[in-house]
């Protein structure tokens, strides 16, 4: 093990710890429920960009994008840069809308709007389910992600790495609540922003420059430099629309990003976190992306493309130097689970236990001890899962980030913004849009070589409009 490198990692973990328990110490303030899950709704417009793209930036931003243009040449870094207005898109679509409902009746989760805008138990009910199963798969890319970088960087066992990772962010998610998701999100994200401006930094020198770089990546293969792609995972029209659809428009649909939006302070708090959030995200994507396709000028033999960026780290930057910025992919990493992790823990306790005893709302500890109990079990039913990881996390990733996008895109939208549309066209969305977005995959079936996210939305487009027509609008 590579104590250069552990200490400062150990030094900057203690570090979130204490975050945790400060803001554990401020939810014993106010309101369990409101603190936990949305932390007293006083984020600042740096807290909210910060947060929203931290959590939108995990291991697939870090560890499976940079493999994949590792793998796939600087098309793939051009492709990454469709994802720069997701901040816009997330905050600036829904964002206002979602807060003001979210004041009005006292949400804290994502299926509180549902149920206030639809007044219909069977929509929560469907979009728990949705969002439980996708938010269990991105979180099982998480853990594969962490435990891929404290393998390479650290030389300890991957399960061992799983299980370092899964007790660091288990536990200061459930001593801290959403308070301290934000609160280190908001550390993490400048850890992420120094991190990759100093690997890719790294990596331009180590290759003597960007010019350098591409000629050498042209002589191990030209296809690529070339903006398309290479012949195995071409970049044509179909695929690079698909591609806006699942990580940039869908995006508008995540329930975890459109949390955020019910925890900001006020109105120049959202305006400012429009901007600071998408300079962060041209920032990460930009560095990341192009450290990994550039990087294969210095690895040329990795055998698994996932690990190119831990390798880049170790190799381009001193072991202390590495050690500090080991941080920045945990971060991302953290910050996205952290997140997932406090969703899933309000959808089983505030959406569906409350739901079946709503007077055990009256018991704050006993929802206490199951909100802070069901964080640690998700935990360890992760590490679990994570045991047997696929070759490339990117997949499996936007394979559940697609689940989510079918169930939830027209049902958060539509409802927001018809004043029409009504339960019945909610469930018929939802159900038509995850079942097709599953069968889709299941099948293998390809159409136009669209990605699947694609026509399973415009189906449950469709299912949203012919089932609004059979039933009646919320009172």
């Amino acid at each position: 093990m590579n104590n250069a490198i552990l200490f400062p990692l150990l030094a900057y973990l203690l570090f979130v710890f204490a975050v945790a328990f400060y803001a554990y110490r401020q939810r014993q303030r106010g309101s369990f429920m409101t603190e936990y899950f949305v932390g007293g709704r006083s984020m600042s417009g740096f807290v909210l960009a910060m947060t929203t793209a931290a959590t939108y930036v995990g291991a697939s931003s870090f560890i499976g994008g940079p493999g994949a243009a590792y793998k796939y040449g600087l098309g793939w870094v051009l492709l990454a840069m469709i994802q720069v207005p997701a901040v816009l898109l997330t905050l600036g679509v829904v964002g206002k809308k979602l807060a003001r409902l979210a004041r009005q009746h006292q949400s804290v989760t994502i299926n509180d709007i549902l149920y206030t805008r639809y007044q219909h138990r069977g929509v929560v009910w469907i979009a728990s389910l949705a969002l439980l199963l996708s938010f269990f798969a991105m979180m099982v890319v998480q853990f594969i992600g962490a435990g891929r970088l404290l393998e390479t960087t650290l030389g300890i066992s991957y399960p061992q790495a799983v299980l370092v990772f899964a007790g660091t962010v288990g536990l200061y998610t459930f001593i801290g609540g959403f308070r301290a998701v934000v609160l280190t999100d908001t550390i993490q994200g400048m850890v992420m922003i120094i991190g990759t401006l100093l690997l890719l930094g790294g990596v331009l020198y180590a290759t003597g420059g960007a010019e350098n770089a591409i000629n050498q990546l042209k002589q191990i293969n030209p296809q690529l430099i070339r903006p398309y792609g290479i012949d195995e995972r071409p970049l044509d029209f179909t695929f690079m629309l698909s591609f806006w659809v699942l990580v940039c428009f869908g995006l508008i649909g995540l329930p975890h990003l459109a949390v955020r939006s019910m925890a900001y302070r006020d109105s120049k708090a959202l305006h400012q976190a429009l901007v600071i959030g998408t300079v962060v995200v041209a920032v990460l994507m930009l560095g990341m992306h192009l450290s990994g396709a550039l990087g294969r000028v210095l690895l040329p033999d990795l055998t698994l493309a996932d690990q190119v960026i831990p390798t880049l780290m170790l190799q381009v930057l001193p072991p202390a130097v590495a050690g500090i910025f080991l941080a920045a992919p945990m971060a991302a990493i953290m910050s996205s689970i952290d997140s997932m992790l406090i969703q899933s823990s309000s959808t089983l306790i505030k959406d569906l236990y409350l739901a079946l005893r709503p007077n055990a709302i009256h018991n704050e500890g006993r929802i206490r001890l199951f909100s802070t109990l069901t964080t640690l079990t998700l935990t360890a039913l992760l590490v679990f899962f994570a045991f047997n990881p696929p070759e490339m996390l990117i997949w499996l990733n936007l394979l559940s980030l697609g689940g989510l996008e079918a169930t939830f895109l027209w049902v958060i939208v539509l409802g927001l913004f018809w004043k029409k549309a009504n339960a019945t066209g909610a469930i018929c969305s939802m159900i038509a849009g995850l079942t097709s977005y599953i069968s889709f995959n299941l099948l293998n079936i390809k159409i136009l070589n669209f990605h699947l996210i694609v026509p399973a939305l415009l189906i449950g487009l469709v299912a949203f409009l012919l089932g609004n027509r059979f039933g009646q609008s919320a009172k």
